[in-house]
């Protein structure tokens, strides 16, 4: 039986129409800046987001590296959030490669920094201090869209003091397509977004199911730097038009049905819902977490995994909706953790792990 991955939606395998895309694509060499294929990704997600240019990248992490590189020096920081990917999840890049501080601050459950709290963690220009020169938020987090009056206010802080924005928008069509208004089309809210930063990050490879690239959106100077902070990074690529195509098919054949991944975390979440032992977060895009009682969540992985059925344990139980599967596969998840709990027996309390689960 065909396994139901919902580890992640970076686990998508490219349609065969994304596949034959690929196939006919235009070549050149990105390097030197001739892949029309690339440019032409480049100029779309631009103007989409409606920034002045972008650039095409291997990964999420090395876009958002590239951008905090571009926005800062050595001994400047970036203030961003406890948990927020950027800071916990990317390897320390920035710190490592740029010598830039990170400023991680605590975040609500909704993944907001308070507004008191980023103005109290802005340095004074004073050489006991880094310097602060940019705010990095998230959106989606966690599969919570970030409201707009939060970015409103986060962003005009920033600008106040002088910093620039950041926002790492892996999921930012996720969170378009949850917080359209009526009739408002989806790019136009992810320009509505955008609007908010001085750049972002935009991931091809997770919801919208292209297999590789990100892209880095902002002003032409800051282009012109992250393209030399690609090439010290070792993103330079060459025909990488290949992949440029699958990420265009995506843009053009796989957004609007990012809403069916969402439906699908709203299936799962309710189906779910009231089983004893578990507990489980409202899904607002296409993540689901729930924490086990007793320590089971390790077990509880486990025994899904025997029966075909992909998840993470990193912070909770997290299920991630996407494009490869479908509501009967969403059913036999649910199916398969209500078996569990049925044939599973319980952890005594002596023996129950403690932990994120």
């Amino acid at each position: 039986m065909k396994t139901v991955d919902l580890r992640s939606d970076t686990v998508t395998q490219p349609t065969e129409a994304m596949r034959a895309a690929m196939m006919a694509a235009p070549l050149g060499d990105d390097v030197f800046g001739d892949d029309p294929t690339v440019n032409a990704l480049q100029e779309r997600i631009a103007a989409i987001t409606g920034k002045a240019a972008a650039l095409f990248m291997p990964s999420g992490t090395q876009s958002n590296l590239c951008g905090i590189l571009a926005h800062c020096g050595r001994g400047d920081e970036y203030i961003v959030g406890q948990l927020a990917h950027t800071y916990r999840y990317e390897g320390g890049g920035a710190a490592v490669f740029g010598s830039v501080q990170p400023q991680p601050l605590l975040q609500d459950a909704a993944g907001r920094m308070a507004l008191a709290d980023i103005g109290a963690a802005i340095k004074p220009d004073d050489p006991h201090f880094a310097r602060t020169r940019l705010l990095c938020l998230e959106n989606t987090w966690n599969g919570h869209v970030m409201p707009d009056h939060y970015l409103r206010d986060a962003t005009a802080l920033a600008r106040e003091h002088g910093l620039a924005t950041h926002l790492d928008g892996a999921r930012v069509f996720n969170a378009a397509v949850a917080s359209a208004a009526t009739g408002q089309g989806v790019h136009a809210r992810v320009r509505e977004i955008a609007d908010h930063f001085d750049s972002l990050s935009v991931c091809f490879s997770k919801g919208l199911g292209a297999p590789v690239g990100s892209a880095l959106c902002g002003s032409q100077e800051l282009i012109r730097s992250a393209r030399r902070i690609r090439k010290m990074a070792g993103g330079g690529l060459r025909q990488a038009g290949l992949l440029a195509a699958c990420a265009l098919h995506a843009l053009d054949h796989h957004v609007d049905r990012l809403a069916d991944d969402h439906v699908n975390a709203r299936r799962l979440a309710e189906g779910l819902s009231g089983i004893e032992g578990l507990t489980v977060k409202s899904a607002q895009t296409n993540i689901v977490f729930v924490d086990v009682a007793e320590g089971r969540g390790p077990t509880l992985l486990d025994f899904l995994k025997a029966h075909g059925v992909l998840a993470t344990g990193l912070i909770g139980l997290r299920f991630v909706t996407h494009l490869d599967v479908d509501a009967a596969g969403i059913d036999r998840a649910i199916d398969t953790v209500r078996r569990f709990f049925a044939e599973a027996p319980a952890v005594p309390a002596s023996a129950a792990r403690t932990g994120p689960y």
